[in-house]
């Protein structure tokens, strides 16, 4: 009987004991932040990490939109107050050498960031027709030369999804029919009328570049702008320095043939010192001659700074 009534009072204060514990909190503490974010603990951690999004770190920004939609890409590197521009792929598809030629120019500034001088910053389009691209690889994206077909079947890949020629649709001498070589081509239906035109000259009026380069294929030289007015002195300047520098023959303006809207030339329109760059053929980018030519653009307006 003793032991009986013993056990009972034990079985009562244990009782009696766990209740205020319980009322106490004890066992329905939140757990900790460390253990929320293990997942051995919730089974769905959220890391306290944040996810920046990638145009608030990185140095691509959507620019505008092509006829089909596409992105068009521009990055931007260095943190200075002017800014060089250089925009290869306006003949998507037919001089996809030159989106390659652009890529390799913004992964040199991905690589070399040290080489920006201070108080400069550099612009890389490096496809500003996507839909012509698209037609004639499958892609905008990743590519190389084994990707491509050869010969006219690139031909369609000059003009976007509209069948216009985006470097004759700029504001110099625009017509609604233009030139290519010996046949007429599409120029649009008014100056800045297809949506990769209007991409870029938004970019232009937004960002006043110092200088843009052009990249084009096929003829191995370097052109400078011109429109109605003549050329610019300083776009002499940057024709001669990158056609030395890089190894290319230096000329005035394209006159090869009779062209209208041309987007190089809108920017001497602009007052905005403009070159081409025409590469030799339609399969090499020339990477050791432009990176030259590109170097000796920033040693120049570093020295202007």
């Amino acid at each position: 009987m003793k032991n009986t009534i013993i056990a009972l009072v034990v079985i009562i204060i244990i009782v009696i004991f766990g209740f205020a514990l319980y009322q106490g909190g004890f066992f329905n503490q939140a757990p900790t932040d460390n253990q929320l974010e293990d997942p051995d603990l919730t089974g769905n951690a959220t890391s306290t990490a944040t996810s920046t999004p990638a145009e608030a770190t990185g140095p691509e920004k959507v620019i505008g939109k092509s006829a089909e939609g596409r992105d068009i890409m521009a990055y931007t590197y260095g943190e200075g107050g002017k800014e060089i521009a250089f925009v290869g792929g306006v003949h998507g598809g037919y001089s996809w050498n030159t989106v390659l030629a652009a890529r390799e120019i913004k992964e040199y500034f991905e690589a070399n960031q040290e080489k920006i001088p201070t108080g400069l910053k550099v612009t890389v389009i490096p496809l500003l027709n996507p839909d012509g691209l698209n037609k004639v690889v499958g892609t905008i994206g990743e590519f190389d030369a084994g990707d491509v077909p050869q010969g006219e079947e690139t031909v369609p890949g000059r003009f976007n999804a509209n069948n216009v020629d985006l470097n004759r649709n700029f504001d110099c001498n625009w017509q609604e029919t233009s030139t290519w070589r010996n046949q007429k081509v599409n120029a649009g239906t008014k100056p800045f009328s297809e949506p990769e035109a209007q991409a870029f000259r938004d970019y232009v009026n937004q960002a006043k570049p110092v200088a843009v380069v052009f990249y084009f294929s096929a003829a191995g030289g370097v052109f400078s702008s011109s429109c109605q007015g003549g050329i610019l002195p300083e776009t002499k300047e940057l024709t001669s320095l990158y056609a030395k520098a890089a190894g290319y023959p230096a000329y005035g303006e394209f006159d090869f043939y009779d062209i209208s809207g041309d987007a190089v030339n809108w920017l001497a329109k602009e007052g905005i010192p403009g070159i081409s760059v025409l590469l030799s053929d339609h399969q090499n980018t020339e990477w050791d001659k432009n990176k030259k030519g590109v170097e000796a653009l920033l040693n120049y307006y570093a020295d202007k700074i």
